[in-house]
């Protein structure tokens, strides 16, 4: 199965929807592009592998694989890039500004659910592009 997340970016924060064959999922929020720099930046536009995670701080997420000179970045719920992500995405139901959203645990679990399920399946990739207009 391949997602797409469609990204627009922003001094402020990086928003962005995500689409399964063409069919909106939800909306995600992350920190704006600095370079790919750990912990303040979004991660790179490019084609990633999605695999299953635990942490005791997240429970079980999603995780995103083989990120260039990055580890450990993560799908799980937050609201608010600059306050509550390092790196990661997080999906929202409903945009409310750069970098901010609501529900995010509602998306969350809806995006969680579709690729668990077809994790047993086959391998899961998402492909990171710009939003054109």
């Amino acid at each position: 199965m391949e997602l797409i997340l469609k990204r627009a970016y922003f001094p402020n924060g990086t928003n962005g929807a995500i689409f399964c064959n063409e069919q909106f999922i939800c909306f995600t929020i992350e920190l704006p592009w600095k370079e790919n720099q750990r912990k303040v930046s979004c991660i790179p536009e490019g084609k990633f592998e999605l695999g299953k995670r635990y942490t005791e701080k997240h429970g079980w997420h999603l995780v995103v694989n083989t990120v260039p000179e990055r580890s450990h970045i993560l799908f799980h719920p937050a609201n608010h890039a600059l306050k509550e992500l390092e790196g990661c995405i997080a999906p929202v139901t409903v945009l409310t500004g750069i970098g901010t959203g609501v529900e995010s645990r509602k998306a969350f679990d809806k995006l969680k659910s579709l690729v668990y399920e077809a994790i047993l399946k086959e391998n899961v990739s998402i492909i990171i592009e710009k939003a054109t207009l």
